[in-house]
């Protein structure tokens, strides 16, 4: 009677320990580890590109490594692993606001992470600065590649928004198509801007390699465009700016 009576009373405190693991440890988790093996893959393409297949490479292992981590811890956290997405997908109340400094801080812990496990050698990687983003050289570049990365984000989180959190057109190829978004603005902006569309991909490597040149672009570009999706296209009558 007494085992069966100690079994009840720490049966409601054990429930709560997992409820506290599952809603708010777990999500953080699974949004580090998704961000390294992402960013760690990027870098990867990015350090190991041949001169010869242009941006194809970086565009397919970015997509291919986002679609696979998305699909496999998508249940747990939603699977954003990108700051820009976190904040996109809580504006149109996809994600709780507790969450969202726990969530970036996690991905730009990943980014961390990931970029410090990157392995090449020391030529090809101090040619690439890290695998971190060394597209733009001088300020005539800065608002083609400004634009490129506002756009380009809004594509991304529009993908991520209306593929995975609005109840109207979700569905279960969304890792598919928020993969093939980014594989496609790789291609068609990463001449460009490099095509980052995500501030903890481009953390990651700028602090490991210690490249910071222009890195606030891929700060507020991504921010601009998810502004452009969240308060003026999506989201209920209390965010959205236009067609209330």
């Amino acid at each position: 009677l007494c085992l069966c009576k100690s079994v009840v009373e720490e049966g409601p405190r054990v429930h709560r320990a997992v409820s506290v693991f599952q809603l708010y440890v777990q999500p953080w988790l699974a949004e580090l580890v998704g961000s390294a093996l992402f960013i760690f893959t990027g870098c990867m393409s990015v350090i190991e590109n041949g001169q010869d297949t242009g941006s194809l490479q970086p565009a397919l292992a970015h997509g291919l490594a986002l679609g696979i981590v998305i699909a496999l811890l998508g249940e747990i956290s939603g699977g954003h692993f990108n700051p820009a997405v976190s904040v996109s997908v809580c504006l149109v109340g996809g994600l709780n606001i507790i969450l969202l400094i726990p969530y970036i801080a996690a991905q730009l812990c990943g980014g961390l992470i990931g970029a410090s496990l990157v392995i090449s050698p020391p030529q090809n990687y101090f040619n690439t600065s890290g695998g971190a983003f060394n597209t733009v050289k001088d300020r005539a570049q800065l608002w083609p590649a400004i634009i490129a990365e506002v756009v380009m984000t809004l594509f991304l989180t529009l993908s991520v928004c209306m593929g995975a959190v609005n109840s109207k057109t979700r569905t279960f190829l969304a890792p598919f198509c928020i993969g093939l978004t980014v594989t496609a603005d790789v291609l068609a902006g990463g001449a460009i801007s490099g095509a980052c569309m995500n501030p903890a991909r481009a953390f990651g490597p700028a602090a490991v390699a210690h490249y910071w040149t222009y890195h606030w672009i891929y700060w507020v570009g991504p921010m601009i465009g998810i502004f452009c999706v969240c308060r003026l296209m999506l989201g209920d009558e209390r965010i959205r700016l236009l067609l209330k």
